[in-house]
């Protein structure tokens, strides 16, 4: 049997992010699951060394290579639309349930259970989840301030929103990361090579 689950999960490189929004620096999925990983690389990292974590980090990276996958299926559904209502949410929840699932039933029946666990959301572990989750927000927190710099204020008011929902995030990795690495995106590569 062939399985065109490789090729297929490779089209999110044309799936563009921020498609309500103009862009100074357009950002593919697949570049974007890239950061979440190295990003929940570190978090999951950060949790082990500092604050006495015991979790599996490359489990967790996997995963976040693979959190967004199915929107080769559903698309890059933006966050005003998608948490629009509570009924917007439940509804795209389900589509991106089925997308997960349709994509897992395209391997070989001997890889699924191995896949599983990093493609279908309910099956990762919730403090898995937990730090892929915060790693996109600080992806989504970067490009918007990327953005900002670039003078593009269209992303003003979402930098603004990302940051208020940073700063309530009560894990002491999450606020280690930012203290640690974020203000280093903001400089050119000129001054980050000084």
């Amino acid at each position: 049997m062939k399985s065109h689950f490789f090729a297929y999960i490779s089209k999110i490189r044309w799936i563009q992010r921020w498609g309500l929004k103009r862009n100074t620096v357009v950002e593919n999925v697949m570049e974007h699951s890239w950061e979440v990983a190295t990003i929940s690389h570190a978090l999951a990292l950060i949790k082990n060394r500092y604050y006495g974590g015991e979790l599996d980090v490359n489990a967790i990276v996997v995963a976040a290579i693979y959190h967004d996958c199915s929107e080769v299926i559903t698309g890059d559904m933006p966050s005003p639309i998608k948490y629009h209502s509570k009924e917007i949410t439940q509804a795209y929840k389900s589509i991106e349930k089925q997308a997960e699932n349709e994509l897992l039933n395209l391997l070989p029946d001997e890889l699924k259970q191995d896949f599983e666990s990093v493609i279908i959301s309910e099956k990762i572990p919730k403090q898995h989840h937990l730090i892929i989750k915060s790693a996109d927000t600080i992806s989504a927190y970067i490009k918007c301030q990327l953005e900002v710099f670039a003078g593009n204020s269209e992303f003003s008011k979402a930098a603004e929103e990302i940051k208020g929902k940073l700063d309530e995030n009560d894990q002491p990795e999450v606020r280690h990361f930012l203290e640690l690495f974020s203000s280093s995106y903001a400089l050119t590569l000129d001054e980050l090579l000084k």
